[in-house]
């Protein structure tokens, strides 16, 4: 009997790398596909020598085409942190309209079951907390995070049309702040830049006064999630994330008590639309998937920590090893 085939877009990518991990292990045949702008081929380059494993270096704003049965398609491929998005805005967008559409139309093509990644910052800065599927969100999207967050709310939007009009079978998953190994360490989010520093000798930034939350779920944990919510029959949004919430103070203090370091936490202004708190309502998760973070922050904090520990030095101390120019259209 052949194998089932997955599409996994953003597939060299942090967490579209850990999906062609789960996949494989589940004995299906993956194809990642990604464009190189913010994925790094390393991340997938133990399974190039896997029969069951292709890669495309393809942009999903283009056309997309994969020959032979698609049993499913994750689309994964979008810059997911600030400082790709903020330099790359164009492509942000582009990918979560055109990337959406063509990888709908190919599902639709294909009769595959199709699962988009949102993200909890369809909900900008929430003013309920913690954050339910049902809540519509408060967000700018002429700011310079309405980038992101609005091509994460049009991708939705596009999925639940094909789904209603076409009655394609579609899954949407909202994530929350997942961390773990494969992280760029310069990317501009909260983990790896306090790790980065504590193992450069610098200060920790804090940007505002640190009383902002977020709730950070480790990798593994995420997968399983979104491994068990694209099995399921459920079609609406669901949250996937770690419900426990805690301030950035606390968390650089962590950090430090950690890495065992001795630096200050300094304070900058904080960005324009900063989320001031950011916790998953994950109980249709666990009703309906009976699924919840098994991993805790401190053991997944060592797990990551030893990760970016072990990377060359040229890595520690590259601030930002992609180049953009060229790009942006």
């Amino acid at each position: 009997m052949a194998k089932q085939r997955i599409l996994i877009t953003g597939g060299a990518g942090f967490l579209g790398s850990h999906l062609c991990d789960r996949f494989i292990r589940e004995g299906l045949e993956v194809i990642a596909m990604d464009n190189l702008i913010t994925g790094d081929l390393r991340n997938i380059e133990h399974l190039f020598k896997l029969k069951e494993f292709e890669f495309y270096n393809h942009d999903v704003s283009k056309f997309v085409h994969v020959p032979g049965e698609l049993h499913y398609i994750l689309h994964f491929a979008s810059p997911a942190s600030p400082i790709d998005y903020l330099k790359i805005p164009i492509q942000t967008l582009k990918v979560g309209s055109l990337g959406i559409h063509n990888l709908l139309g190919l599902a639709r093509q294909k009769k595959s079951r199709i699962m988009i990644a949102s993200t909890s910052e369809v909900y900008g800065d929430p003013t309920v907390h913690p954050q339910p599927e049902e809540y519509y969100g408060n967000v700018n999207p002429v700011g310079p995070r309405g980038v992101y967050d609005e091509a994460k709310r049009f991708q939705e939007a596009m999925t639940m049309a094909y789904h209603t009009y076409h009655q394609l079978d579609t899954r949407i998953v909202r994530i929350f702040n997942t961390y773990g190994p494969r992280m760029r360490l310069n990317d501009g989010r909260v983990l790896p830049a306090f790790i980065g520093q504590a193992l450069r000798g610098e200060d920790l930034t804090i940007f505002g006064d640190g009383s902002q939350t977020r709730s950070f779920c480790f990798v593994d944990d995420l997968v399983e999630g979104i491994y068990r919510l694209l099995m399921s029959d459920y079609v609406l949004p669901m949250n996937i994330g770690n419900p426990s919430e805690i301030t950035i103070r606390e968390f650089a203090e962590e950090i430090i008590k950690l890495t065992g370091t001795k630096q200050k936490i300094i304070y900058q202004p904080l960005p324009k639309d900063d989320p001031k708190q950011r916790q998953p309502d994950i109980r249709k998760a666990k009703e309906i998937l009976k699924w919840e973070p098994k991993v805790s922050r401190a053991e997944g904090l060592k797990i990551t920590y030893d990760y970016f520990k072990s990377l060359p030095k040229e890595v520690l101390y590259h601030r930002d090893h992609k180049n953009f120019d060229g790009f942006i259209r």
